[in-house]
């Protein structure tokens, strides 16, 4: 049975690789899938109606509900003119020194990484950045990939994650805080390394004009000016909170929703805008959303008695457990995280780190680490997800090109992860 439960799991990942399912419809039918091969139930305790679609649907609300405040704040970044003004501060400060200026650009990118993810993140740094840093000579590809790995070096700090990460691992928000601490060191380090390294290996190129995906009309600050100097502490606003004060993590994405509308919008238009950034904050949160509630559906099946009970044995028998030996052959496997593979931990993989946990392979602190570690990778090389996407097409260049370019860097940052996963945990 677990042969067959694998070859389906394998089915899955050819389904996403191959465009033929949608992520979120391929892990649903995935889940129905591994839960009927494992003899589960229609109804009942441990069935596929009762324990599968209902409980697991359902079994990340907090996380969404923190992926909706997310977008929310990114969205009043966006029309208040926060993430603009950082931005323009930064290139004017910059001004002629492609180098500073990308640095900065990376600067304001993990900033924006902290608050949320994705395309909103890469637009809310790159639709200024991206055309400041080419027009002082950043080459193009660089331009991209930096605001995708100054959007990596934030991860460590987005809430959302955090909360992913404490329910679908089942640990407490502490201990993830803890392991991101300690990976953002190997994230930062290699953003600037990269921003450096490549400006001097890849020299200045004049490219003064740059095609945008789209036209985007002006927003209302943006054509008022920039906005108040103390309004620009909206991003940091829930990270203080969470990280310094361990303020729960929805409490603080609310505080920084207040504090950026209070300090940038008169009373008057208070309620306006409000229900305006709300509204367009769930258009964004749509994608991630259903797809939380189809990787809840996944960690459901795959945690089910009989699916356990099946995969146990094949997944010990493949598994290292040398502290050595875990490090190199999962760093290895980092290729298998892109392209929708199966260690993408918002597709397949976060079935694979609940089969880890629930067989008791590795403990739940370890997957946290592996699985937070491949994310690193993930949201910068991967040429299927949406930030790399948009910032390589807002650039000019092919998302491939902007994965070649940042693979290298990123996998370190993730050979890092391991090992410190490995000294600590195992």
């Amino acid at each position: 049975m677990g042969v067959v439960i694998l070859l389906v799991m394998a089915a899955g990942v050819a389904a996403m690789l191959t465009r033929k399912l949608p992520t979120a419809f391929a892990l649903v039918l995935l889940a129905l899938a591994i839960a009927l091969v494992s003899g589960a139930p229609l109804t009942g305790e441990n069935s596929v109606l009762d324990t599968v679609l209902q409980e697991g649907a359902g079994a990340l609300a907090a996380t969404m509900v923190a992926i909706v405040l997310g977008s929310w704040l990114g969205r009043l970044l966006d029309e208040t003119g926060i993430a603009g003004t950082l931005v323009r501060k930064i290139v004017e400060f910059g001004g002629d020194r492609p180098t500073v200026v990308a640095l900065g650009v990376l600067a304001v990118s993990a900033l924006v990484g902290t608050v949320t993810g994705s395309a909103p993140a890469a637009m809310l740094a790159g639709i200024i950045g991206i055309p400041a840093m080419v027009a002082v000579g950043v080459p193009k590809v660089t331009a991209a990939g930096t605001v995708l790995m100054g959007i990596a070096v934030g991860v460590p700090f987005e809430l959302p994650v955090w909360q992913f990460f404490s329910t679908a691992l089942d640990l407490p928000v502490g201990t993830v805080r803890g392991f991101m601490v300690k990976l953002f060191p190997f994230a930062l380090v290699a953003a600037v390394a990269y921003v450096v390294i490549e400006n001097r290996r890849r020299g200045t190129e004049h490219a003064w004009s740059l095609k945008p995906v789209t036209a985007r009309p002006a927003s209302r600050r943006e054509r008022l000016g920039d906005t108040p100097w103390y309004a620009l502490l909206a991003p940091v606003v829930p990270l203080v909170l969470a990280l310094g004060l361990e303020v729960a993590i929805i409490p603080s994405l609310l505080a920084g929703v207040l504090y950026a509308l209070v300090t940038t919008t008169r009373p008057g238009e208070m309620n306006k805008l409000l229900l305006r950034t709300l509204y367009g904050g769930f258009e964004v949160a749509a994608p991630p959303l259903a797809l939380f509630i189809a990787i809840g559906i996944l960690l459901a099946a795959v945690k089910l008695p009989g699916a356990v009970e099946a995969l146990e044995p094949l997944m010990k028998a493949v598994s290292p457990h040398h502290p050595v030996l875990f490090v190199a052959v999962f760093t290895l496997l980092v290729p298998l995280c892109l392209y929708r593979g199966p260690l993408n931990v918002f597709g397949l993989g976060a079935g694979i780190a609940g089969v880890l946990i629930a067989t008791g392979i590795y403990p739940a602190v370890a997957v946290l680490g592996m699985a937070t570690s491949y994310n690193q990778v993930f949201g910068v090389a991967d040429p299927t997800s949406t930030q790399t996407v948009w910032s390589a097409q807002y650039a000019g260049v092919g998302p491939q090109q902007v994965m070649v370019r940042t693979l290298p860097y990123v996998w370190a940052v993730a050979c890092g992860g391991l090992c410190v996963t490995a000294a600590l945990y195992l």
